[in-house]
């Protein structure tokens, strides 16, 4: 059984560790996003609601994002645990998160950090090219195509996707550690939270992971 929680910057690569993680500990991954798609297509209450926010450009309040995530932890697949990703997202959610845990008879297990320098998740970010015409995904460092600029699979043009250069990349950065920094932080003093160092090997990192969680 394994409950956690995984933290991390854009270009940290938690989605690849998450099903890694998942795989593993044969655990459900519970993404926020996923949540709130889900709920809206349904059609629930809690969609609904979320949607009024959505629809105005607002941000969903604290308060509903923690019921749409709680109601989401009551489903049976999480009975044996749940790798949360995207929530918490405040320190607010993360008392909400424990309270809701603790009338359950439930707590946190360890929460993943995954650390890279800015500099290297620059890198990370601002490196992919999307092809035009197949969709296809490359990387200017890490997986470059054949023929610079130009698809592989297709021969279209490759092109730098709008969230993906430097001034988009670093505001990204910087409004996560904003919102995060004070999480990590609470977490440390609850002394769960295990730190990762997310640069280099996939593997590397992956094992670090499972060290820290625990065979």
């Amino acid at each position: 059984m394994l409950r956690t929680i995984l933290l991390g910057p854009p270009g940290a690569g938690k989605g690849t560790q998450a099903v890694k993680i998942v795989e593993k500990y044969g655990i459900p991954h519970i993404s926020t996003g996923d949540i709130f798609r889900e709920n809206i297509k349904n059609g629930t209450e809690l969609g609904k609601k979320a949607q009024e926010y959505m629809n105005r450009g607002e941000l969903v309040p604290d308060e509903l994002v923690v019921e749409i995530a709680t109601d989401r932890l009551l489903k049976d697949d999480c009975k044996e645990g749940f790798l949360l990703d995207g929530f918490p997202r405040t320190v607010f959610q993360a008392e909400k998160l424990d309270e809701f845990l603790q009338a359950h008879g439930q707590k946190l297990d360890v929460v993943i950090d995954i650390e890279v320098e800015k500099q290297e998740l620059l890198t990370r970010l601002t490196g992919r090219r999307v092809c035009r015409k197949c969709g296809a995904s490359y990387h200017i460092v890490n997986i470059p195509p054949k023929k610079e600029g130009i698809c592989d699979i297709c021969g279209g043009e490759l092109f730098q996707r709008d969230d993906d250069t430097v001034e988009t990349v670093e505001n990204r950065i910087e409004v996560y550690k904003a919102q995060t920094m004070p999480l990590v932080d609470y977490y440390k003093k609850a002394g769960n939270l295990a730190e990762i160092d997310g640069s280099g090997d996939l593997d590397r990192v992956f094992a670090d992971i499972v060290k820290a969680l625990g065979e």
